[in-house]
């Protein structure tokens, strides 16, 4: 008997096994070949990981800072292993907090090729210095360990977090929220949301940026230039 529930017990983890590997291998059929390559380093699509996570790449369309499509065929949000897996962590703390919420991906693993390009369209311009430099080694998402992201509420909608997505100024800073509030320039509630944004993805292991309360970090540059390989 005992040795029938062991052979049972095999069946199904060697039958769950290869539902994962089919899953995989449909997913990769969907991928671009920039995404393939992506997933071929290692980098993980965040979806794959938890569906409840939703993605909205701002770069695959023209609705964005410069105005125009950076993504011609990237649809899907990666990341490498250690923070695509933070990011359902702090989904989940999320849908502890409020279960009505989901997290909202703006951005995410980002190649080289695409950092060169929008640096070029704001060399010489106020949002110069905005973009990290490709003659530096560009920034965290060149190497998937930065995410932009928000919160929804249950319909999709994002919540208000006083200022839109790459709103390039001092009202995206989160060093100085109170004052912002104070000076009419967001609201508290706007704040509140910022700060549960904050408290989730802190608590999951990622690291705030000071001038984009969207934009976090898994680890430091100095990190990712000494032990990662950029996303070409």
């Amino acid at each position: 008997m005992a040795s029938i529930k062991f052979i049972s017990k095999t069946l199904l983890f060697v039958f769950l096994l290869l539902n994962m590997q089919r899953m995989n291998a449909q997913a990769h059929l969907n991928y671009s070949e920039t995404e393939q390559r992506m997933a071929s380093m290692g980098l993980v699509d965040i979806k794959q990981l938890d569906p409840s996570i939703l993605v909205q790449l701002v770069y695959a369309t023209a609705d964005n800072f410069v105005g125009e499509v950076l993504y011609d065929d990237i649809n899907k949000a990666f990341l490498r292993p250690e923070a695509a897996e933070a990011v359902v962590r702090a989904q989940q703390l999320l849908k502890k907090e409020n279960p009505g919420y989901t997290l909202l991906v703006y951005d995410a693993a980002r190649p080289m090729a695409v950092q060169k390009n929008m640096k070029d369209k704001v060399r010489g311009t106020s949002m110069d210095i905005y973009v990290s430099s490709p003659e530096n080694g560009g920034g965290l998402h060149n190497y998937g360990m930065a995410v932009d992201i928000t919160i929804a509420d249950d319909s999709g909608a994002p919540l208000s977090m006083g200022t839109d997505f790459d709103f390039l100024g001092k009202e995206s800073n989160i060093d100085k929220e109170q004052e912002l509030v104070a000076k009419g320039k967001i609201t508290e509630s706007e704040r509140l949301n910022r700060e549960l944004l904050r408290k989730v993805m802190k608590g999951a292991g990622f690291m705030p940026l000071k001038t984009e309360w969207w934009h976090f970090n898994f680890c430091t540059r100095a990190y990712a230039k000494a032990n990662l390989s950029l996303i070409e």
